[in-house]
């Protein structure tokens, strides 16, 4: 790996601390999913299963807070993979409450959902899950 691409990736991986909620979400045509996890890679709850409106975009937001509340954590990272154009308004109603929104490459999801259950089925669920373990590992 090339030196500037191992700072970046450095950086990246530094974001994530004992502080921050990192959250993953499956970005979906009426319902997305969401789950979080802490900076080791635990699962800190159920999932959120939200609609793709403002009203679920405020249950998401609503999840996140308590969750934060729950567990002390100061920071919130989002991760979503970027395929079609349906994660746009989640990303602008994230923008204007101060989320951090990273978006994940939709090859690399594909190639890492076999190693949580060494099945490489889509599951919007276990899509989630590998979404928040990418944005972790940066």
């Amino acid at each position: 790996m090339k030196y500037k691409q191992k700072m970046k990736m450095n950086q990246r991986i530094e974001q994530i601390t004992e502080s921050t909620l990192v959250v993953g979400a499956d970005i979906a045509k009426e319902l997305h999913v969401a789950r979080a996890i802490d900076f080791r890679g635990i699962e800190i709850a159920n999932e959120c299963v939200f609609s793709n409106n403002n009203t679920g975009f405020e249950a998401l937001l609503l999840w996140m807070k308590e969750l934060q509340e729950i567990t002390g954590k100061t920071q919130v990272i989002l991760g979503v993979e970027p395929t079609g154009h349906y994660w746009f308004t989640l990303a602008e109603f994230l923008q204007q409450h101060g989320i951090k929104l990273v978006l994940v490459n939709p090859h690399h999801v594909n190639r890492t959902k076999e190693l949580e259950d060494n099945s490489p089925t889509k599951n919007d669920y276990k899509d989630a899950k590998v979404i928040a373990d990418l944005v972790r590992n940066g």
